[in-house]
């Protein structure tokens, strides 16, 4: 037998050992000897009948839990036996709680505190009543998206609905007593940050890890957080790139929005809001960081665990059965499915790469072959000779979509040879040349070509403005 987290020996009895007994009670429970050395070989212990009686008694004295104390004999030696269980409920010695973890015993304080209370009571975080909080002060917006949502996926019928929002909550069981829980208040109040700081999105673009180009924040309740996340980083941070096949007009995105929005419900639901830092997106030009203060069940401590099949285990269990019953996420952990079915949308798309820590969790979702390849593209092409990226943005505000598809041949062309005439444009198009003629002055108005040549001879080039 050697000493390790659960066993330790000890030449005599101090009554500073009673904090390595709440420590074992609190942690995975242990055994401790008195009237050992540090190799383990029985030295004795003097009066040891006497402490017999009087270290049970201080146990329970000043603790409340009982512990086994035994005598052992070894030929003239006598020493003890102190076996301590695990508890379910946290045990304090002195007003303080102690841990024990591997050879140290620490004491247990602020957040880790508060955890560990609530872990042995049974309750979680987000479970826990916030008193002088009514529904008055709830978002209306707020409830009528949830309700939207709910009905939508079949989660909750009209006649649900219909009831007062009290009720709803009521029947959501997100009250304890008259108090409204904490996970109603961050899911439907304005301001959740009154009492949660941190609990909102930052999101910022960035053109290497040092240069942030701009950012924005995104407050409020968190179940409008989601969509306004969505409609920010798909429509400001993440530029599609385009391409063609035939004359059709492709838009390509980096990361497909719905495994995005599975990875940023995922941040919101697991994320540890006592830590008062937000969720935070840093997008880039060929890759999205998700970071949350959160953490993962140990069994899921690797990406390919996670996209394993695996039970649902959320660190706000109560906030989770709000955005659950929305219909914006998916019981017994099918968030990850969702996240490898919308991937697979997208030809060779990587899944996201997680790193959980014990600080938090941090997702690299990288793009999909097609995206790159387009980047890579790009970056070649010496942007003054690139008629579609020069002239995309022009194109798509004058241009209807109707427009932009019969001119598709004659833009690729131009793309790759910077000029191109009449008779070029009617084997492109198959359009009669009074057609083409048409396409070639369209493009003039609105400044992408400049004529050269006199009627019947005339070139198109593409315009150096």
């Amino acid at each position: 037998m050697h000493e390790h987290q659960t066993i330790e020996w000890k030449e005599s009895w101090h009554d500073g050992y009673l904090e390595w007994i709440c420590g074992y009670a609190n942690a995975f429970g242990g055994t401790l000897f008195i009237g050992k050395n540090d190799d383990g070989n029985v030295v004795g212990v003097s009066k040891a009948k006497k402490l017999l009686k009087d270290i049970p008694d201080k146990i329970t004295s000043t603790m409340g839990i009982i512990a086994d104390v035994n005598i052992h004999y070894d030929g003239e030696f006598e020493y003890l036996e102190i076996i301590v269980d695990k508890y379910p409920s946290l045990i304090s010695y002195k007003g303080k709680y102690y841990y024990r973890s591997g050879s140290t015993t620490r004491t247990i304080t602020g957040i880790e505190l508060e955890k560990a209370l609530l872990k042995s009571q049974g309750r979680t975080w987000d479970g826990v009543p916030i008193p002088n909080v009514t529904v008055d002060d709830l978002r209306q917006d707020a409830f009528e998206l949830f309700k939207e949502k709910a009905i939508a996926r079949g989660r909750l019928t009209e006649e649900d609905v219909k009831s007062s929002n009290k009720v709803l909550l009521v029947n959501l069981r997100l009250y304890e007593n008259d108090d409204m829980i904490r996970a109603a208040i961050m899911a439907f109040h304005k301001d959740p940050e009154r009492w949660v700081f941190g609990a909102y999105i930052k999101i910022g673009y960035f053109i290497t890890d040092s240069d942030l180009k701009y950012h924005d924040e995104v407050h409020g309740s968190l179940i409008e957080q989601v969509d306004k996340t969505m409609d920010l980083v798909y429509t400001k941070y993440m530029k599609a790139l385009i391409d063609y096949e035939g004359i059709q007009r492709i838009e390509q995105l980096m990361f497909h929005p719905d495994a995005f929005k599975e990875i940023l419900l995922n941040a919101i639901i697991h994320k540890d809001y006592r830590g008062g830092n937000p969720i935070q997106i840093s997008v880039y030009e060929d890759k999205i960081y998700v970071y949350n203060d959160g953490t993962m069940p140990e069994e899921l401590s690797t990406t390919d665990k996670l996209f394993e099949k695996h039970s649902s285990k959320p660190y706000n269990p109560r906030l989770a059965g709000i955005f659950f019953k929305s219909g914006m996420i998916e019981a017994w952990g099918r968030g990850f499915d969702k996240i490898k079915e919308a991937c697979a949308q997208y030809k060779n798309a990587p899944l996201p790469e997680y790193t959980i820590s014990k600080t938090g969790v941090m997702v690299l979702c990288k793009p999909c072959e097609r995206y790159l390849k387009l980047l890579n593209s790009t970056k070649k092409v010496n942007e003054k000779d690139d008629f579609a990226h020069k002239n995309e943005r022009k194109m798509s505000e004058v241009l209807s979509e109707k427009e932009n598809e019969k001119l598709a041949p004659i833009l690729i062309y131009l793309q790759k040879n910077g000029t191109i005439n009449n008779a070029t444009g009617r084997r492109l198009t198959r359009k009669s040349s009074a057609t083409v003629r048409r396409y070639f002055n369209r493009l003039c108005d609105i400044g992408l070509l400049t004529p050269i040549g006199d009627r019947k001879g005339t070139v198109y080039k593409v315009s150096d403005k």
